[in-house]
């Protein structure tokens, strides 16, 4: 789906370009705040609220780059692409669900929910390739 080929449609391209413009900011964010100490200060004050709808932001902005595809697509695209994002989201729950269950009853490590972003991102890449039909 992130193809720039001559087979693109102009939706597909407003589609790559917005959801490149929403996926940089929040990868850079969240390196950011993984390896560096530049939001230290900011933990547990009422600022760190800010910096959680900053940092989500950018996922809200990934969704609406789907659903825009979608919108502005053909039926067909728009039946792949829904299909592709339900299965995605379903498998990411379970996924989620499963760990969730882990951690309460086999003692597994607690994951940070934010997880769920790149959990489903790294569905749908899996996924994607094999849903080509909307049936």
């Amino acid at each position: 789906m992130l193809s720039f080929g001559k087979s693109t449609t102009p939706a597909h391209r407003r589609y790559v370009i917005r959801i490149m413009a929403f996926t940089i900011p929040y990868v850079a964010i969240c390196v950011a705040m993984m390896t560096t100490d530049a939001f230290d200060e900011v933990m547990g004050k009422p600022a760190a609220w800010g910096l959680a709808a900053v940092v989500s932001a950018p996922v809200i902005g990934q969704i609406w780059a789907v659903l825009s595809l979608m919108r502005e697509s053909d039926e067909f695209v728009r039946g792949v692409t829904a299909k592709q994002f339900i299965v995605a989201s379903g498998l990411a729950m379970a996924v989620a669900t499963f760990w969730g269950f882990g951690e309460s009853f086999a003692g597994a490590p607690h994951m940070q929910t934010w997880l769920i972003v790149p959990l489903f991102w790294g569905m749908y890449g899996l996924t994607a390739p094999f849903i080509r039909t909307s049936r």
